[in-house]
C-alpha cells in the first residue's frame, strides 16, 4: 500500500515539473516576438511624447542637457520659405509646446521704466513670456533716464527668455531744449493744474512723451534692431499668440499696428493738427499718396477727428522710424514746442506720422492679441478664435466698439467687415 501510494506521487511530481517547464518555454519565446507599433492616432490618445515636441527640445540640447546657443542666422538661412498662410488665427495649438522652429524677425521689445517700476514690469513679462515669447526667445531692450540698479537688472534678466539689454537715455534727449521759453513752459503747467488735466502739471510727463516720439529708437541699443513691441508696466495679454507677429509685420510689408484706438483729450493738443498741416505744406514728398487722412480727419484734413492709436501697444518698423519722413516729422513738430508749451502725447504723434506718412496698407490692427492696458480691454470678435488662442477676456469688456473708440472708424477706411450688432 505504502509503495503504490509513493509511485503515485512521485507521478505527479514529474508531471507537474514538466507543465511548467513547457509554460516557461512558450512564454519565453513568446516574450521575444515584436510587439506591433501603435498607429499614430493610438500613440496621440495614449502617454507617448509629441515627435514635434521632443524634437523642438532635442534639436537645442546636447547629451548632458545643457543647452547649446540657437544660431538664429543659421535658422534664417535654412528656413526662408514664408508661413502657409499671413492670417495669425491659423495657428495649430500644437505650436504651443515647446520652442518655435522656425527662424525669427530682427526684432525685440523694449520698454521705458524706473528702477520702482520692478514688479510691475515683471508682471507684464511674465505675460509676455507665457502668451508668445517662451517659444520665440526675443531680446527685451529696458531704457531709464538713470541708471538701472542691481534689483532691477537681476529680476528682469532672469524672467525674459531672450538677452536683456539695459540702456540710459542721453540727458539731451530727457530735458528741455533751448529753443523752448521756460517760464511760458511753467505757466502752462500751472493752468493744466488748476484745470485738472491729467499729467499736465508734470514735466517728466513731457520727457516721456516727448522720448518716445521722436528719441527711443535713436538709442545706440535700438540701432541693432529691424522691429520693436512696446511694453509698459502692469499690462496683460488675454490669449495665446501662437504666430510671430514680428514674422508677419515683416512678411506682410507692415510698419505700424495696433490693437486699441480712441479719442485724445482735445485740450492737451489744441495746435498739434496745425504742427501737422504746416509739416505737410513744407514736405510734401513725405506724404503717402494712399494715406490715411479718412481716419484722422473728417473734413479732408482741415481738422483732427482726434482718433489715434494707443501706443502703450504698438509693434513698428525701426527702419520706418529712423526714416527721413518720420525725423523730419518729429524735428517739424519739436520746434513749434507743443510737447512742452501743451501736453502733446507720443500716441497721436505716431498715429498721425502713421496715418500720413505710411500707406493704409502698410497699417495692421491685431485683433487677435488680446489685450489690457489700465482701463482699456481688447478682445477678439470672433468666439471661435477665443477658444482658440485659449483666451480669458470677457468680450463684454471689449472697448473696441464703444463711442470713445476709433476702431469703426478703421474698419470703414479700411474697408473691413464689422461683427455682427455693430453699426
Amino acid at each position: 500500500m505504502l509503495a503504490g501510494s509513493n509511485a503515485r506521487i512521485l507521478r505527479y511530481i514529474v508531471v507537474a515539473s514538466i507543465t511548467l517547464m513547457l509554460f516557461y518555454l512558450f512564454n519565453s519565446h513568446h516574450d521575444t516576438l515584436p510587439r506591433p507599433v501603435p498607429a499614430p492616432d493610438q500613440a496621440r490618445a495614449g502617454s507617448q511624447p509629441n515627435p514635434q515636441n521632443v524634437a523642438a527640445v532635442d534639436r537645442n540640447v546636447d547629451s548632458t542637457q545643457k543647452p547649446i546657443p540657437v544660431d538664429r542666422d543659421r535658422q534664417d538661412a535654412e528656413s526662408s520659405k514664408p508661413p502657409a498662410s499671413p492670417s495669425m488665427k491659423d495657428a495649430p495649438s500644437s505650436m504651443l509646446d515647446g520652442t518655435d522652429p522656425g527662424p525669427r524677425a530682427n526684432a525685440t521689445f523694449v520698454t521705458l521704466a524706473r528702477n520702482a517700476d520692478v514688479w510691475d514690469i515683471a508682471r507684464s513679462i511674465r505675460q509676455v513670456e507665457d502668451r508668445f515669447n517662451r517659444r520665440f526667445n526675443y531680446d527685451w531692450v529696458f531704457l531709464n533716464d538713470k541708471p538701472f540698479d542691481e534689483n532691477f537688472r537681476n529680476i528682469t534678466s532672469a524672467l525674459v527668455s531672450g538677452t536683456a539689454r539695459f540702456g540710459q537715455i542721453p540727458i539731451e534727449h530727457w530735458s528741455v531744449p533751448d529753443w523752448i521759453d521756460e517760464d511760458k513752459a511753467k505757466k502752462v503747467r500751472e493752468d493744466m493744474k488748476e484745470r485738472r488735466i491729467i499729467y499736465g502739471d508734470s514735466t517728466s510727463y513731457r520727457h516721456m512723451c516727448r522720448f518716445e516720439s521722436g528719441f527711443f529708437f535713436q538709442h545706440p541699443i535700438m540701432q541693432n534692431y529691424d522691429f520693436y513691441w512696446r511694453v509698459e508696466p502692469s499690462i496683460e495679454l488675454f490669449c495665446d499668440i501662437p504666430r510671430d507677429p514680428f514674422r508677419f509685420m515683416k512678411e506682410n510689408a507692415k510698419k505700424y499696428s495696433f490693437t486699441i484706438s480712441l479719442l485724445e483729450y482735445v485740450d492737451t493738443i489744441p495746435t498739434l493738427w496745425d504742427s501737422t498741416r504746416k509739416f505737410m505744406e513744407n514736405y510734401p514728398q513725405h506724404v503717402a499718396t494712399d494715406n490715411s487722412m479718412e481716419f484722422l480727419s473728417d473734413d479732408g484734413g482741415q481738422t483732427y477727428s482726434m482718433c489715434h492709436f494707443w501706443s502703450n501697444f504698438e509693434i513698428g518698423s525701426l527702419e520706418w522710424m529712423r526714416s527721413d519722413a518720420y525725423v523730419d516729422f518729429f524735428n517739424s513738430l519739436d520746434q513749434d514746442g507743443g510737447f512742452f508749451y501743451e501736453r502733446w502725447g507720443d500716441a497721436p504723434v505716431h498715429s498721425i506720422a502713421a496715418g500720413i506718412l505710411l500707406n493704409k496698407t502698410e497699417l495692421h490692427f491685431f485683433d487677435e492679441i488680446a489685450y489690457f492696458h489700465m482701463p482699456f480691454t481688447h478682445c477678439p470678435n470672433d468666439a471661435q478664435s477665443r477658444i482658440d488662442l485659449k483666451c480669458h477676456c470677457n468680450p463684454k469688456d471689449n472697448f473696441d466698439w464703444s463711442r470713445y473708440s476709433c476702431t469703426a472708424r478703421y474698419f470703414e477706411m479700411m474697408g473691413l467687415q464689422k461683427p455682427d450688432g455693430v453699426d
